[in-house]
């Protein structure tokens, strides 16, 4: 995965060195770790060089207050910290209580050869219980990458998981997300906590009524440079031979105004009344539009799902915004298939993950549409998604405690032509998972994202303070 620099997760390293350990041996770790770091494409690294600190190494208060000045001006998202020798712990936790409220990572690096004398170079392996402990005391979260070389697999591999975790509280905390319209009346599964939100991740919900929402839409004028791109682009992507031009023209300005709305408002997210009422008052479901609004990085959910929202949100900035969710319904257990079931909405996924060889098609008259007995143009994206590994989340809220569900499975290719956009999931032990789902309290919706990013959206939530359900 490329990412541009201005993409890249910021990351500030700590190389910590005490003295009298070996200092040659500190210089050679972290010339070591450096070079490891370099092969990581989607961190920008910020580290104190030979001219800030002895040697880059940080050993004093002098090289924390240096260090410390230096990752503000270059506002990392997030901090390293690695004993090359044993580590001075008071320097060390100078920095880390500077940057608190920053995801934090502590690793030391395993000893090298006894000297010609039998003395030994590092000590790492006891200095990092020192940074560990303080931690604790200070009450500052971090997470822990084990003791390594950093030429190790396993060393990439929790680096690169907390590049993902500083992408997660980067984006989540302090978050806008958009109120489009009130919750249907019958699902109070949907309802949420502001209180909750503000106290524990000082975010804001921005609410905006259907009518305004309609009104920006209906001033728009068909010619209108910005929409006629949008159509263009709608036309390129899917089947629109049930539906007529003028619902799709009505497609393409309700999605520039719901862009608006986020631009303005600076959201990263939104939950919108789709079928129940936007249907009533503009003619067409907001499906489709949603999914091409969660692909273009919006994250959009249904029926004012606003937890839905911030569920998708967190699995998307777990993949470095790259790959785009899809807001499911826990629809049906396979009829034959043991493990499986059937991940669905009415069409609301992001066309891009249509499976190969499917087609994306715009229903008039979505399966929805059918059930509430109304004849119209809907605006649904009926398709397959395509197969692989995905990572499937419930985030919850009761009392003002937030718990999330963190599980996996797999996307099964299928011969079959349904409605909606649905794809087949096998889980390990779908039994175990539905009665979990049940038991703690989790609702109908969930966000499924292809990819396994199990371990940093535990991690992410472990910082956050939210309760992990894993299965």
């Amino acid at each position: 995965m490329l990412l541009k620099d201005s993409e890249k997760v910021r990351i500030g390293f700590v190389p910590c060195h005490r003295e009298p350990f070996d200092e040659e041996w500190a210089v050679e770790m972290r010339a070591r770790c450096l070079e490891a770091f370099s092969k990581i494409n989607e961190m920008s690294l910020v580290v104190p060089d030979e001219k800030t600190t002895k040697n880059g190494l940080v050993r004093d208060d002098a090289d924390a207050e240096k260090t410390i000045q230096l990752f503000k001006e270059e506002n990392v998202d997030g901090v390293i910290i690695g004993t090359m020798t044993f580590g001075d712990e008071v320097s060390a936790l100078s920095i880390a209580s500077a940057f608190y409220d920053k995801p934090i990572l502590l690793f030391g690096t395993k000893e090298g050869p006894f000297k010609p004398d039998g003395g030994r170079r590092s000590d790492s392996f006891c200095g990092t219980l020192s940074i560990s402990s303080g931690m604790h005391r200070r009450k500052i979260p971090f997470l822990f990458a084990g003791i390594v070389f950093p030429e190790e697999k396993e060393f990439a591999e929790n680096v690169r998981s907390f590049i993902r975790v500083c992408s997660i509280l980067k984006g989540f905390i302090g978050a806008n997300i958009g109120l489009v319209g009130p919750r249907p009346e019958r699902f109070q599964t949907c309802i949420f906590s502001e209180d909750a939100m503000i106290e524990n991740f000082e975010q804001t919900v921005v609410p905006i009524s259907l009518l305004d929402i309609v009104n920006r839409a209906e001033n728009l004028k068909d010619d209108d440079p910005k929409v006629q791109k949008i159509l263009n682009e709608m036309k390129q992507e899917a089947d629109f031979s049930d539906v007529n031009e003028e619902s799709i023209v009505k497609m393409a300005k309700l999605e520039l105004a719901l862009k608006q709305f986020a631009e303005e408002k600076n959201l990263s997210g939104m939950g919108v009344q789709c079928w129940t009422a936007i249907q009533e008052v503009y003619g067409i479901s907001p499906c489709y539009v949603m999914g091409r609004l969660t692909s273009q990085g919006i994250m959009t959910s249904c029926e004012v799902d606003i937890y839905g929202a911030l569920t998708m949100l967190i699995q998307y900035l777990a993949s470095l915004r790259t790959t785009p969710p899809h807001f499911i319904d826990w629809t049906i257990k396979h009829q034959e298939k043991e493990n499986v079931f059937l991940a669905w909405h009415c069409g609301n996924a992001p066309p891009s993950l249509v499976c190969e060889g499917c087609k994306v098609r715009v229903r008039g008259h979505s399966i929805l549409g059918e059930v509430l007995g109304r004849d119209r143009s809907m605006g649904t994206a009926e398709f397959q998604l395509k197969p692989g590994v995905v990572t499937i989340c419930r985030l919850v809220e009761y009392d003002g405690e937030f718990k999330m569900l963190v599980t996996k499975g797999e996307i099964e290719k299928a011969d079959q032509d349904l409605r909606g956009s649905w794809s087949w999931v096998k889980v390990p032990d779908l039994d175990l998972l539905y009665r979990v789902i049940v038991e703690e309290g989790f609702i109908h919706h969930a966000s499924m994202i292809h990819g396994d990013y199990v371990k940093p959206i535990v991690d992410a939530c472990r910082l956050l303070g939210i309760e992990v359900v894993q299965v």
